[in-house]
């Protein structure tokens, strides 16, 4: 297809506001690529994780939390890498969210860090996980934005969502009920039936009342975490809509070496500005 004919990137155009442009608005594509991958060694790498990590903590907190914080992760890291990554870096996969998951793996061992055996081990093997998939993220080719971005939103829900620390449990002398389990026995909740989230539906006055100080700090920290990247959300979308603002070193974070894509010459590609618009026949 001739560019002049091409609906979606118009080589007339050369303005850096998508809002100029007559391309369809596919916010979809923050999420459908959750689902993608990109070979079959890609899919095996994040269902073994899946199986694994993800096993244990969807266990552990529950299915609610854990969708919560999966797919908040998963969209946050897209668009996050389509604000800042090196343009033409295909970005797809499930890494973001599975790297939310493991935001929440570090800060519930960050939690129990005095009540664990070994917990040198266990932050040790997290940082190994960490280190090992952002180094791999620098390669040519992969976003490594969806990581940061799954990371820091798995820890500022994990801030929000999961218990208080232990050390400020025990200070507090408080004994929160357990996560709603993915196995059928519930055990342990009928005697905390008026705790927690089914305690402030029931009785919100009662559920504040007589709280010490400690407790309302720790909760205006969640508070200000859920508010704070909320807004960076916000931010994020409304500057890959409308201002289209990026840094020269951010591409850095994603690819030491970023090359050219010598196939651009060979299929017509040209970069234009923040998009790409195909020059070559179709």
């Amino acid at each position: 297809m001739p560019a002049s004919e091409d609906p979606v990137y118009p080589a007339t155009v050369t303005s850096s506001n998508i809002a100029d442009y007559p391309a369809p608005d596919q916010w979809f594509r923050f999420i459908i690529p959750i689902f993608l991958h990109a070979g079959i060694i890609h899919i095996g790498f994040n269902m073994l994780l899946q199986m694994t990590l993800g096993r244990e903590i969807e266990q552990q907190i529950g299915p609610f939390r854990f969708f919560l914080v999966y797919f908040s992760s998963g969209i946050f890291g897209f668009v996050l890498g389509g604000n800042f990554a090196a343009t033409g870096i295909s970005s797809t996969g499930a890494s973001g969210a599975l790297f939310g998951i493991l935001a929440l793996t570090l800060l519930d061992l960050l939690y129990t860090w005095n009540d664990r055996t070994n917990p040198w081990k266990d932050f040790a093997f997290i940082m190994l996980d960490v280190v090992i998939s952002f180094i791999l993220g620098l390669l040519p080719g992969l976003d490594n934005f969806s990581h940061i971005g799954g990371f820091f939103m798995g820890l500022a829900l994990g801030i929000c969502i999961l218990h208080s620390p232990n050390a400020l449990r025990k200070r507090l002398d408080q004994h929160e009920p357990p996560y709603t389990p993915v196995s059928p026995y519930k055990a342990g909740m009928s005697d905390n039936a008026n705790s927690g989230t089914v305690g402030f539906i029931k009785n919100p006055v009662s559920f504040f009342k007589g709280r010490k100080p400690a407790w309302w700090a720790w909760w205006l920290v969640r508070a200000g975490s859920l508010v704070f990247v909320f807004i960076v959300f916000i931010l994020l979308l409304n500057n890959f809509y409308v201002y289209r603002k990026s840094c020269g070193w951010c591409k850095y974070l994603s690819c030491l070496v970023c090359p050219s894509i010598p196939l651009a010459t060979t299929f017509g590609i040209v970069l234009t500005g923040n998009r790409m618009s195909t020059t070559g026949a179709m």
